[in-house]
């Protein structure tokens, strides 16, 4: 066998959740990490600029990550691999890439200019309901009632971190009630990357996964640049060729981006919808742990009171995989025992 296929027969033995475990604290980090890049950025000015922006650290996070990523998987672009991908999976990529990998993360590095990182972090949990609620809509998943409860704590958490805001400046009414605008773009973006999830799921669990990634990473990142220069013109991005920005940015998108989403990929692909969904509940702590020792931030009243109502949805659902399982085990030995009490009477043992 090959080191290759060694790899591969290895990665392939080591459960889905390891992956979105590991997964988890990069995620949780990201928000912290880009804020305090751009903070880096506005203390060494380039031409009178910040060169570490927002909408750089996407844009050139992006490109190195493709980098990265062509260095990875660069392989399995192949004439015949690709010949194999129907119309309908090239329309689900283009469709993923644009809400994953442009659009999620073009609202969120936006909401990061506008509120707090805990804010970002606290309201991007709507995703995990979301999915869930999704995953049992379109893909007919069964889930039990401990991680219906869970996710519908985790929702309302979610909605208290919204609402009990102290008034901000950038503040919009929607149906009655005062939202500020970054949370509401949080909120989009986690729409966005739930129906991302269950599009993956359903139509893409079938495409390699370097080709998966990289035609997610290269046409998010350009959607994105076309998007950024209709909407704020060209000199938006007059500081990208910037060494000092290259330099950050290339330890940014190799953590952060190739690291944290391949992870994630390879874990969703091995788990159910539901799995991922309670498992990536728990990137709020990860995210406030790192709002804290990165920025000092320290959380409301608002985020203490969501942020613990949300963990409590965690913890429910938490109980509710456990239980499902616990009881997909016993089924696995009944029927093992079932089938061997067949065998035993017609006279036959399996090898």
């Amino acid at each position: 066998m090959t080191r290759q296929g060694k790899l591969h027969h290895l990665t392939n033995r080591i459960p889905g959740q390891i992956y979105l475990w590991l997964a988890i604290p990069i995620f949780g980090a990201s928000s912290a990490v880009t804020r305090r890049l751009t903070e880096i950025g506005a203390q060494n000015f380039v031409n009178g600029q910040n060169p570490i922006s927002l909408c750089n650290v996407l844009f050139v996070g992006n490109l190195c990550a493709l980098m990265v990523l062509m260095l990875l998987y660069g392989r399995e672009w192949k004439r015949r691999t690709l010949r194999q991908l129907s119309r309908q999976d090239w329309l689900s990529l283009v469709i993923v890439a644009i809400l994953s990998g442009a659009l999620a993360p073009g609202l969120i590095f936006q909401a990061l200019a506008l509120t707090q990182v805990n804010n970002v972090v606290l309201i991007g949990r709507l995703e995990p309901p979301l999915t869930l609620a999704l995953s049992i809509w379109f893909l007919g998943e069964r889930v039990n009632g401990w991680e219906i409860v869970g996710a519908i704590a985790s929702f309302i958490g979610v909605v208290l971190t919204i609402f009990l805001q102290p008034p901000e400046t950038n503040m919009m009414q929607v149906g009655g009630f005062s939202i500020g605008v970054g949370e509401l773009l949080v909120a989009i973006a986690a729409l966005a990357l739930a129906v991302s999830t269950i599009i993956g799921k359903k139509r893409l669990s079938k495409v390699p996964l370097g080709i998966y990634s990289i035609v997610r990473t290269g046409l998010g990142t350009a959607v994105f640049f076309v998007s950024a220069l209709v909407l704020y013109g060209s000199h938006h991005f007059m500081d990208v060729l910037s060494p000092f920005l290259w330099q950050w940015m290339l330890a940014y998108g190799v953590v952060i981006v190739v690291v944290g989403q391949s992870l994630w990929t390879a874990g969703l692909r091995a788990s159910t919808v539901s799995t991922a969904s309670i498992v990536s509940s728990f990137t709020p702590v990860a995210g406030i742990i790192a709002a804290y020792l990165v920025l000092g931030e320290v959380p409301s009243a608002a985020q203490y009171l969501g942020g613990s109502v949300i963990l409590i949805g965690i913890i429910v659902s938490q109980v509710g995989i456990h239980k499902k399982t616990s009881r997909r085990v016993i089924e696995t030995v009944n029927s093992m025992q079932a089938e061997q009490a067949i065998a035993g009477k017609v006279g036959f043992k399996g090898i």
